[in-house]
């Protein structure tokens, strides 16, 4: 994938991340879910189509509450492992490799459509007709962030600085707080239904951290093997000075619903 918006036009490949990311990644804390849960997301009976679904985190987690999710990603790597994790949890999510611009469903098909951590990688001019689309009447897209806060939380503000050793071009950094408000883009189809941030205290050890720098877009999605290797190496040696065993890291997590008209 490559984006002019996005590491000044770095490339970067999921798939080069998938087991890291299945095994690192899944790091949504309860309070997350109850609260997609609580905004009408994922009721029982819903049809939901979670966009970008990388390894099927939100699917995984949500079809508890009773909905029927149908997961898609451009990635191979991504959704073998989002069936391989669904498989070996004894749950039913359909998965399927595609990118989300050229999803062709029929019209009518969802309740919900959701995009957990990936909307900025889309391209909202031909992904919102579709999905309005495939949206039945009344129906909701979900849009769903959780970044650490760098500035308020020192240890990731650290590692961000690692990254950036490494991979100068990386544009992950920096995040600051969002007031989440209704989007211009959109308004064609879509009025807002609900826009809310809330702060998460997401629990870490040593090895779970590393593994989750490890598998950022600007570490082991860009860059060649022998980097993330040197770039682990150091991250680790970084943690063991800096860090106590168990720690959390401040996030705020976003959540836009918006409504067809």
């Amino acid at each position: 994938m490559r984006s002019a918006a996005i590491d000044h036009g770095k490339a970067f490949d999921w798939g080069k991340t998938s087991k890291s990311y299945a095994r690192y990644r899944d790091i949504y804390p309860e309070e997350f879910y109850e609260r997609v849960y609580a905004a009408g997301i994922g009721l029982p009976g819903q049809a939901v189509l979670d966009l970008g679904t990388g390894t099927g985190v939100l699917p995984r987690h949500m079809v508890r509450y009773g909905a029927c999710f149908t997961g898609v990603d451009l990635s191979e790597n991504q959704i073998a492992e989002a069936r391989r994790l669904t498989a070996e949890a004894g749950l039913s999510v359909d998965y399927r490799v595609c990118p989300a611009e050229e999803i062709d469903f029929p019209d009518g098909s969802f309740d919900v459509v959701t995009a957990c951590q990936c909307f900025w990688y889309f391209d909202k001019a031909v992904l919102l007709p579709r999905i309005a689309r495939v949206l039945r009447p009344g129906g909701k897209l979900c849009i769903l962030t959780m970044n650490w806060l760098p500035k308020e939380a020192p240890l990731a503000k650290a590692s961000e600085e690692l990254v950036l050793r490494f991979n100068p071009d990386w544009t992950g950094a920096g995040y600051r707080r969002e007031a989440v408000s209704p989007p211009e883009w959109g308004r064609e189809w879509f009025e807002t239904g609900q826009a809310e941030s809330f702060d998460l205290y997401v629990p870490f050890t040593r090895e779970s951290w590393n593994g989750r720098m490890r598998a950022c877009r600007g570490v082991e999605a860009s860059l060649p093997p022998e980097q993330v290797a040197d770039f682990e190496r150091e991250h680790l040696a970084l943690l063991e000075k800096t860090a106590p065993e168990q720690f959390t890291i401040l996030h705020q997590a976003t959540m836009l619903v918006l409504k067809k008209k």
